[in-house]
């Protein structure tokens, strides 16, 4: 590659951490980019299964560390902490860059051990304790809050994909230590508006892990009562069950929906492209624990319009009525509701999906991106 405008960077190194390869190869790729634009060597310590060529191709280096990310057993959290210790040491590390709570907590405490200072925690949604609202919710977030701010050092930044995360570590997103991020980003060029196919049907997909927290099911059930109401939608869901999730909807729950009239269970799919092509509506019904879904950036830099809920991270795309609609949480009706609006108004849903363009390209591309977290690399590793 051309010689970094950084010279003082040159030699230094940056090392992420991960718990999954295909997670680092789906959304952080523009990250090592960004690194190794500024000069620097990468490293990305994850557990290792098909997406290591992948992330070699962007100029990193992969380092296997088994490290089982459902698993909350505090003796395999240690024992893998003193592991990646070792490995931090060994790579002479300059920079550790955490994605998500688990590898912020093990990482945290590894870069503790090897007396490593600057640090990025990157809170990549709240998960499950975003989504809960209970008493052992708020009881496990001030628990996680307390934890992940006693791995703070005075040289430890934080990344965000809304504004609305901050809080749960107890931070506004006013603090000169966080920076908040237009989610993964996504490359415009390449996911580019088409034009939407013949209506109707109001053709509505979503594409994600097949998880109940993504709201699933919800979709399911909205598009049941919008036909039975006589709307013209058919529903398309895209994505597996993730095996490591315990929210994880089963391969048999989604055979018996892709049974029903206008529901179709299509599996994983490689063509974000191809998808939008041919549907109108990008729809994800979360129930919370969002960062800022990369889905939604998808479908918004080819042109179509979304409908999803008001939670943290959807919301910080689309505003209602703009981009797409807002509805309440775990609100089949009216998830339903707007479904039907939908259909019966094919020119605004032509409007939403210009605007929802237009939103990615303000502040939401890889290279936005690339260029803020370049701005903290630097900011961290020079005078």
């Amino acid at each position: 590659m051309p010689a970094s405008p950084f010279p003082d960077l040159q030699g230094r190194t940056l090392v992420f951490v991960v718990t999954e390869d295909w997670f680092f190869a789906s959304h952080f790729l523009p990250m090592a980019r960004a690194a190794r634009e500024l000069g620097l060597a990468v490293a990305v310590v994850t557990r290792v299964r098909d997406h290591r060529g992948a992330i070699e191709a962007a100029g990193a280096r992969v380092i296997p560390l088994e490290a089982e990310r459902r698993s909350l057993n505090p003796m395999a959290a240690g024992y893998a902490a003193g592991q990646l210790a070792a490995i931090l040491k060994a790579e002479k590390a300059d920079l550790v860059h955490c994605i998500a709570l688990k590898s912020i907590l093990v990482g945290g405490f590894a870069a503790t051990l090897a007396g490593i200072g600057p640090r990025v925690y990157a809170l990549t949604g709240s998960g499950f304790l975003g989504a809960r609202t209970d008493t052992v919710g708020r009881l496990s977030q001030r628990a996680v809050r307390l934890l992940v701010r006693g791995l703070e050092t005075a040289r430890t930044r934080y990344l965000f994909e809304n504004t609305d995360d901050p809080g749960l570590l107890g931070l506004d997103p006013a603090d000169a230590r966080v920076t908040i991020l237009g989610g993964a980003g996504v490359d415009p060029d390449t996911l580019r508006p088409e034009p939407l196919p013949a209506q109707p049907p109001l053709k509505v997909a979503v594409v994600a892990r097949m998880l109940w927290s993504k709201g699933i099911d919800l979709a399911v059930e909205a598009v049941r009562r919008a036909r039975a109401e006589g709307a013209a939608v058919e529903l398309s869901l895209y994505g597996a069950p993730d095996p490591s999730n315990p929210k994880a909807v089963p391969e048999e729950t989604l055979k018996t929906w892709s049974a029903e009239p206008g529901i179709a269970w299509h599996g994983t799919t490689r063509d974000i492209a191809g998808v939008w092509r041919e549907h109108h509506v990008a729809c994800l019904p979360s129930r919370g624990g969002e960062g800022l879904p990369r889905t939604l950036l998808e479908a918004a830099a080819c042109g179509r319009a979304i409908l999803t809920t008001d939670v943290p991270g959807c919301r910080t795309l689309v505003r209602d009525g703009i981009e797409g609609l807002l509805v309440p949480s775990g609100d089949p009706a009216g998830l339903a509701q707007a479904l039907i609006a939908l259909a019966r108004e094919p020119d605004r849903v032509a409007r939403m999906g210009e605007a929802a363009r237009a939103r990615v390209l303000d502040g939401f591309t890889e290279r936005d991106v690339m260029e803020s977290v370049k701005n903290l690399y630097r900011s961290m590793l020079t005078p």
